[in-house]
């Protein structure tokens, strides 16, 4: 009985339609890399035409405070490395957008006020859509206002940060963009 009973059963399940396939994962948006290429290449240039109001500053080199007090900067971690961008870029666009939030305020804080940079932030805040992925538009975070006799030492920090981290996002895109 055991036998036919096993014998129903799998011509019941032999006739049923198959169950419906799992949906398949979205795949992720790929970034235009060209477009994000042309636009680092073009937040470098404009850095290289930012001149300190003080030249004494120009060859200032200051100290580094806290690691935990840097701003966000691309770490080996981060997965930016040629092979790691082909397959998932996620976690590297992630800390891109970070650091270029951070460099944006920045950019509108105080420490500008006397020196103000409308090219470097038009060009940042159009990186920044097309690193975006779906995010929507970033949050704009207020700084904390800085004395006025330490706003050039900070607008010089800052100025020498994002010129790093703009020399090594500009590596990012454009192997990516190959």
């Amino acid at each position: 009985m055991a036998p036919l009973r096993r014998l129903c059963l799998w011509l019941l399940l032999a006739l049923l339609p198959p169950p419906p396939a799992a949906p398949a994962p979205a795949p992720l948006r790929r970034p235009d890399w060209a477009a994000c290429r042309g636009l680092s290449r073009e937040l470098s240039r404009l850095l290289g035409t930012v001149r300190e109001p003080h030249p004494v500053l120009e060859g200032m080199q200051l100290l580094e405070e806290e690691p935990q007090n840097w701003p966000p900067r691309i770490r080996c971690s981060d997965a930016c490395d040629p092979l790691t961008l082909e397959s998932n870029h996620t976690r590297c666009l992630h800390r891109i957008r970070q650091a270029l939030q951070h460099y944006r305020d920045l950019l509108g804080s105080d420490i500008f006020r006397d020196q103000p940079q409308p090219q470097l932030e038009t060009t940042m805040e159009q990186l920044l859509r097309h690193v975006q992925d779906g995010h929507g538009r970033p949050p704009r975070y207020p700084l904390a206002p800085t004395k006025v006799w330490e706003q050039p030492l900070q607008r010089h920090l800052a100025l020498k940060r994002l010129r790093s981290f703009a020399a090594v996002m500009s590596r990012v895109f454009n192997h990516s963009a190959r």
